[in-house]
């Protein structure tokens, strides 16, 4: 899944009134940062790929024109990510294992970097995830296991995950992964002119 749903507001803020509707359709070598996220995972063997919308929708639809992905709306976009995981979630079809997690402005994850967390998923299906290690520092896409879904429909606010990845330490599968795109967010306008 995708989320696609926040609404940027350190980026918007900065970017001023002439900036995007969201971050997410920013151009980054002449496509919106998260047409860059879904390409990747359909590049991938991640399947199906689902777009969590909430925050500037149309925009984040139209910057998607054409790509063969499922859209859900999130109406609770203003209380958090967790409230998009949860929606997603809801999406997942019920033979899937797990849901890889991306972050619609994460622009530099690459399928290679998806497939990989997969394979090691699929390699111990009793872990709870799989997240990327790069430098001693976990960074995402992370693929979570069906057996945490119930924990993550009862999260709240703004933190994701990270908690219960934290409790399930042992059971996450660490893949070490030689690239800055498992930790490159854009959260300003300077961070994505930095990669532009």
């Amino acid at each position: 899944m995708i989320l696609a749903a926040g609404q940027a507001s350190r980026f918007r803020a900065a970017a001023g009134e002439a900036g995007p509707a969201t971050k997410l359709v920013a151009l980054l070598e002449g496509e919106p940062l998260v047409r860059h996220v879904a390409q990747a995972a359909l590049a991938s063997r991640a399947r199906p790929v689902v777009v969590v919308t909430g925050h500037a929708e149309d925009a984040v639809r139209a910057a998607l024109h054409g790509l063969p992905l499922t859209f859900v709306h999130n109406p609770d976009y203003a209380t958090g990510i967790a409230s998009s995981i949860r929606r997603g979630l809801a999406e997942v079809p019920s033979d899937c294992d797990g849901a890889l997690v991306l972050l619609g402005d994460m622009p530099l994850v690459g399928a290679d970097i998806i497939d990989a967390l997969i394979d090691a998923f699929d390699g111990r299906p009793e872990a709870k995830a799989a997240a990327p290690l790069r430098e001693g520092q976990r960074g995402n896409p992370v693929l979570l296991s069906r057996a945490l879904f119930p924990a993550l429909a009862r999260i709240t606010g703004d933190a994701g995950a990270r908690a219960l990845l934290a409790a399930a330490q042992g059971d996450v599968i660490e893949v070490e992964v030689d690239s800055p795109a498992v930790t490159f967010d854009v959260d300003t306008p300077e961070a994505l002119a930095s990669k532009d």
